[in-house]
């Protein structure tokens, strides 16, 4: 027999696989954690317990949020699932801040800044680096990336770096008018960014050929059945993820506190609980000489956490009267600086070596040990 026929042999077997997990732990996953949401009510569970399914309804979110893509399609697709991962990080975000009060009034930019140095250092590090030592050089269409860049650039700058240089108020932060506008100014940006992906200029986005190194791509998309049942329980999903992170975020930060470290640890701790997945993801899309996919997903997911979150956080703060630190301090600047001028001059080319990822590696690696040892 072919290669051929066997290969459109093994699909139904991969599909009945991705049923069957469907319904086992990704619906078993939120059911433990709204049971044990309904427990803490009356008793305390221990805190090893709660991370652990807090991790597995994570897992699930995204799981249920990639098939829920693969129905609609490219690049609806990887909107959807950066869309839900922002989403758990920004009920994360304000959940912490809710219950922290005045207390973390940076919670949100060391969660933000995290998120931005986590994907365009570690995550896009590791999908070219990997990438690379597969498939030795990689491409892909240099518009998209080209725009999701320029975008970036300008949220990352706006809401990270000017604050310390307005004069309205002192120190990192901003007044409530020039937040309210900042924030209104990134979700437009955002928002235009969205038209232009998914309407204007899709194509910009798309992978330039689908290679037959990725089997899921070539799976049958889930049913309406299964698409309808999936997006309930993202739905489930996100709702569990954040009560859970209320539950946990006295303990984070108790552990944060005693270990001596500091407190921005907090906001790297919540950016890569959120962002694992999706780089595993990622990771697999790279591997299989899918870069365009990789890097959809992850400079979307920037671009979302940053148009999404600061508005949100923006408005919270103006409605309850918390204080917010947007500023970053002069070594965040430096890395946020270098960050983005090596994942312009990375990305702009259209094709990736593995020397780039290993650069990138070593960015994310020292903005880790300067995080810890200050």
């Amino acid at each position: 027999m072919s290669p051929l026929p066997l290969r459109m042999a093994a699909l139904p077997l991969h599909l009945a696989q991705m049923q069957k997990l469907t319904l086992q732990w990704t619906w078993a996953a939120p059911l433990c954690a709204w049971l044990m949401i309904a427990a803490t009510a009356g008793m305390a569970l221990p805190a090893g317990l709660l991370a652990a399914v807090l991790i597995a309804t994570v897992l699930a979110a995204v799981h249920h949020a990639e098939l829920v893509a693969h129905r609609v399609g490219e690049p609806f697709g990887t909107f959807l699932l950066a869309i839900a991962v922002t989403i758990i990080e920004l009920g994360l975000i304000i959940t912490l801040m809710s219950a922290a009060g005045p207390d973390a009034a940076s919670l949100a930019r060391d969660t933000v800044f995290a998120a931005v140095m986590i994907i365009l250092n570690g995550l896009i590090g590791a999908c070219i680096f990997f990438g690379a030592i597969v498939h030795k050089e990689q491409s892909f269409k240099q518009t998209g990336v080209s725009a999701s860049l320029a975008t970036l650039c300008a949220l990352t700058v706006l809401t990270l770096v000017l604050p310390n240089f307005t004069l309205s108020e002192p120190g990192p932060v901003y007044s409530p008018a020039q937040l309210g506008f900042v924030a209104i100014v990134s979700f437009l940006l955002y928002a235009t960014f969205v038209a232009v992906q998914t309407v204007r200029h899709r194509d910009y986005f798309l992978p330039a050929k689908t290679l037959a190194a990725d089997e899921d791509i070539h799976a049958d998309p889930p049913t309406n059945a299964q698409t309808l049942f999936s997006a309930v329980a993202l739905l489930a999903c996100l709702g569990a993820v954040v009560l859970l992170a209320k539950t946990l975020a006295p303990t984070i930060e108790a552990a944060v506190a005693s270990a001596g470290a500091p407190r921005a640890i907090v906001g790297v701790i919540i950016a890569a609980l959120v962002l694992l997945p999706e780089s595993v993801a990622a990771v697999r899309a790279a591997l299989a000489n899918r870069l365009q996919t990789s890097l959809n997903l992850g400079l979307g997911s920037a671009l979302a956490t940053i148009g999404l979150t600061i508005p949100a956080v923006a408005a919270l703060s103006l409605m309850m009267g918390l204080p917010i630190a947007l500023g970053l301090d002069m070594k965040g600047m430096v890395l946020l600086f270098l960050t983005l001028v090596v994942t312009t001059l990375t990305l702009g080319t259209g094709k990736t070596t593995v020397l780039q990822g290993a650069v990138h590696l070593l960015i994310f690696a020292v903005y880790l040990f300067t995080t810890i040892v200050p």
